[in-house]
């Protein structure tokens, strides 16, 4: 509210300003010419609070450039040639140049836009979740914890190699030199057992 009341009463005052600029017994203000009546190099302090702190002194210094109605003479030969160089073109080739300038600026706000919808696309694709984090747990937790493992053994890991199978006695007879002697006193009907495979007893050649 106070912005918006600031702004109306700057809107009436400029209103009143360009009404009594505009009357018709107002002089021209270009007819009137401003000029330094005292220039000093100490510092004033009425002029520092006038111009809120920007100028601390009124000096041959900045008098020229707080009081200039003209540009710089370089800005204005400049000014100059460009209006020189805007009057030579013909009605037909200035139309040609500006169809070629927004060419080119259309090309470019669409190159820009292009730019920012890949980066943003970019962007969204290094966003995207790319793992279940639910997955992720669990099978850190089956590994280091042994969660959620079953217990079972698949079939026939612990049964006995028959004889019949192909491949039984190449196995037996490669594992013979690993045979268990059975101790004192252990009862004859006991074999010893290798990786879940039976063995045959000591002294008997292997089937």
């Amino acid at each position: 509210p106070s912005v918006l009341d600031s702004f109306a009463l700057l809107s009436g005052q400029l209103n009143t300003l360009n009404k009594v600029l505009k009357h018709e017994k107002t002089p021209l203000l270009r007819n009137q010419v401003i000029i330094p009546l005292v220039l000093s190099p100490d510092r004033d302090e009425e002029i520092m609070r006038q111009t809120e702190g920007r100028v601390p002194v009124f000096s041959h210094e900045v008098v020229p450039d707080h009081l200039r109605t003209k540009p710089d003479p370089e800005v204005e030969e400049q000014e100059k040639q460009l209006i020189t160089d805007a009057a030579r073109i013909t009605p037909d080739a200035a139309q040609k140049q500006i169809q070629s300038l927004n060419k080119m600026c259309s090309n470019l706000l669409e190159k820009i836009s292009k730019e920012e919808r890949e980066s943003e696309s970019g962007g969204l694709r290094q966003n995207k979740q790319t793992f279940n984090p639910a997955d992720t747990n669990a099978l850190v937790a089956a590994v280091a914890f042994g969660k959620g493992l079953s217990n079972r053994r698949p079939p026939g890991s612990g049964a006995s190699v028959q004889s019949g199978q192909p491949g039984a006695g190449a196995i037996i007879a490669g594992a013979s030199g690993m045979q268990q002697v059975p101790m004192a006193g252990a009862p004859a009907q006991q074999q010893p057992m290798l990786a879940g495979v039976q063995m045959a007893p000591a002294g008997q050649p292997g089937k």
